[in-house]
C-alpha cells in the first residue's frame, strides 16, 4: 500500500469538502427550484418510491448531516410539525444545493485516480464517489416529499 499517496488523496478529498461546504453555502438559492432539467423528479423515480426500494427511509437519519455542525450558517434539515410554506419551499431549494454539491465533489475526487495510480486510486475515488451518491440519493427522495408538501401548504394558504 502507498501509504503518502493515499495520505495525498485524502488530503485533497478533505480540502475539496471544505471548499465545497464554502460553494454549497455561497450559492444563490432563488435560481433552484426544483423544476429545472437537472433537478425535477422524474416519472421513473415514481414520487421518491424508487428509493425506497434501497431502504432509504430507514437509513436516511444515519448518516452525517453537515447542517448539525454548522448550525449558524446551515438550515436544519429537519422537518418539525407546523412547517409553513416559505421553510418548505426552502428546504426543497436545499435538496437541490446538496444533490449539486455531492454531484460535484463526486465528479471533482477523480483526481485521486492520478494522486494515486493504480487500483489504489480507483477505490479511493469509487468510495468517495458512493458514499456522494448516498447523499444524492436522499435529495432526490426528499424532493418530490417536499413539492407534495409545498402543494398542500400553498392550498391551505389560499384557503386562509
Amino acid at each position: 500500500m502507498n501509504f503518502s499517496a493515499l495520505l495525498y488523496c485524502v488530503v485533497y478529498l478533505a480540502l475539496l469538502g471544505l471548499a465545497s461546504q464554502f460553494i454549497g453555502m455561497s450559492l444563490p438559492r432563488d435560481v433552484f427550484t426544483g423544476k429545472g432539467f437537472w433537478f425535477r423528479c422524474r416519472t421513473w423515480e415514481k414520487g421518491g418510491k424508487i428509493y425506497e426500494k434501497l431502504g432509504v427511509r430507514h437509513w436516511k437519519d444515519s448518516v452525517p448531516d453537515m447542517s448539525k455542525l454548522f448550525k449558524k450558517s446551515m438550515v436544519a434539515k429537519q422537518i418539525k410539525n407546523g412547517i409553513d410554506y416559505e421553510r418548505a419551499v426552502l428546504m426543497l431549494k436545499e435538496t437541490c444545493v446538496a444533490e449539486l454539491i455531492h454531484i460535484l465533489l463526486a465528479l471533482f475526487a477523480f483526481p485521486c485516480l492520478f494522486i494515486w495510480r493504480g487500483a489504489g486510486g480507483a477505490v479511493v475515488w469509487f468510495i468517495y464517489a458512493l458514499g456522494n451518491t448516498v447523499f444524492v440519493i436522499i435529495q432526490r427522495y426528499n424532493r418530490p416529499r417536499y413539492e407534495a408538501l409545498i402543494k398542500r401548504l400553498a392550498v391551505r394558504k389560499q384557503i386562509h
